[in-house]
């Protein structure tokens, strides 16, 4: 490369898709800086460099962006960043400007990127600069009440529709069909975090149907399995299960191995909500077959957002034991799903912590259950969850005691008075 890094295609193209550990990359190599020289800089393993570099357009620390990008002097816009997120000294980065400043980093990653009015580089960027926005408000989901997003995920996803209602390039349209697609999968999952389960539904319908016009199987096959996990959590296993199986003719022979181990674990819950055990207990066999070949240090493809991994089939295993009321899969499940109980994104961490709290209160551990419980709605309160607090209200009815203990009646105090 010649002159500074981020005037090259390849360094705006990652940047406009996302990609920014592919940015870091870049830089990096450009300047002769090498991971563990990097990584040391930052105060972080070389290892972490590389798992970063490799994640590609997905959920990024954004600590550890404004670390590497700040030690490489990367204009901030382009790995998703304000100006002011990135520090010029070696201050401690604050999580919460980080969070204010997000979407003036996202315009900032959109306005260098033009290349002149019809150009085809011009286009393709268009497309992958929206979808980092959208990257951008997922990873402020792990912290950020869903109510707080959900306008501006419905401004961006109207943004889209109107880009694509505009343009008379059919490949374009099909990029932006996919980059809507994604837009109200997401727009749904917040909802379904509100309890809104009728928008979520709605929301989930517009990315089926997005994705078709995309002419995207695998996006079509993911936003149903996303709808089946809705149906199967809101009592409705049967309608779940005809979503999963549309889902896997739509991918036909040739499925990867997140998609399979993915599906298969979303199979197993619906399963296990119909009362199958032997067919649920089949089925989280062979999504654990094939998290076995998902490769583990490549970044989960698009539009997975997250990778699968052990945890993940833990997690659904657990998922399992509570509809089979089978507390000894859930506790047999833990040591694996450890990593997802200490995830970093609160509201799914509370949601494991109430199907470990309800193996708990089959097993008759009545002040262990509710101690779990009252942790979950901690978080769902902090961050206005009505999925979270809606998910305890349904445990709390499984206690019918004229009298009930202790615990049972802090949980109601802490309860009463919640609205979401």
């Amino acid at each position: 490369m010649t002159g500074e890094p981020w005037t090259t295609s390849a360094v705006r193209g990652a940047s406009a898709s996302g990609d920014f550990g592919r940015v870091i990359r870049l830089v990096r190599e450009h300047r002769r800086v090498g991971q563990a020289q990097l990584g040391e800089a930052c105060g972080l393993a070389q290892s972490s460099i590389s798992r970063m570099e490799k994640r590609g357009a997905g959920t990024y620390d954004m600590q550890i962006l404004a670390k590497a990008a700040a030690r490489l002097q990367i204009p901030p816009g382009l790995v998703g960043l304000a100006d002011s997120a990135i520090p010029t000294t070696a201050r401690r980065e604050d999580e919460h400007v980080l969070r204010r400043n997000f979407l003036a980093g996202a315009v900032a990653t959109v306005a260098p990127l033009n290349s002149g009015p019809g150009s085809v580089t011009n286009t393709e960027e268009q497309a992958g600069s929206l979808r980092s926005v959208t990257a951008g408000f997922r990873r402020l989901d792990a912290t950020v009440p869903a109510r707080q997003l959900i306008d501006p995920v419905r401004a961006h996803l109207r943004l889209v529709q109107e880009l694509a209602q505009g343009t008379g390039d059919r490949e374009q349209r099909g990029r932006l069909a996919a980059a809507g697609s994604e837009l109200a999968s997401f727009a749904a999952w917040l909802s379904w975090d509100m309890a809104d389960l009728g928008s979520a539904r709605v929301w989930y319908g517009t990315a089926i149907g997005s994705a078709r016009r995309a002419g995207d199987p695998v996006l079509s096959a993911y936003q149903a399995g996303s709808l089946a996990q809705l149906e199967v959590s809101s009592g409705n296993p049967a309608e779940a299960t005809a979503l999963l199986r549309g889902a896997r003719r739509s991918l036909g022979q040739g499925l990867s191995a997140i998609a399979d181990a993915w599906l298969s674990s979303l199979e197993a819950q619906a399963l296990a909500a119909s009362g199958n055990e032997v067919e649920a207990g089949r089925a989280l066999v062979a999504s654990a077959s094939a998290a076995e070949r998902i490769p583990g240090e490549d970044p989960a493809p698009w539009p997975w957002v997250f990778a699968f991994d052990e945890a993940k089939v833990a997690a659904a295993r657990i998922a399992c034991g509570v509809h089979l009321g089978r507390p000894d899969w859930v506790f047999d499940a833990l040591r694996a799903a450890e990593p997802a109980i200490r995830s970093g994104h609160a509201k799914q961490r509370a949601l494991l912590m109430l199907d470990i709290a309800d193996a708990h209160l089959e097993s008759g551990h009545v002040d262990t259950a509710f101690a779990c419980a009252d942790q979950a709605v901690e978080t769902g309160i902090e961050y206005r969850s009505g999925r979270v607090i809606d998910r305890a209200r349904r445990l709390r009815r499984r206690v019918s005691m004229t009298m009930p203990p202790r615990a049972v009646r802090r949980f109601d105090d802490r309860l009463h008075g919640v609205h979401m």
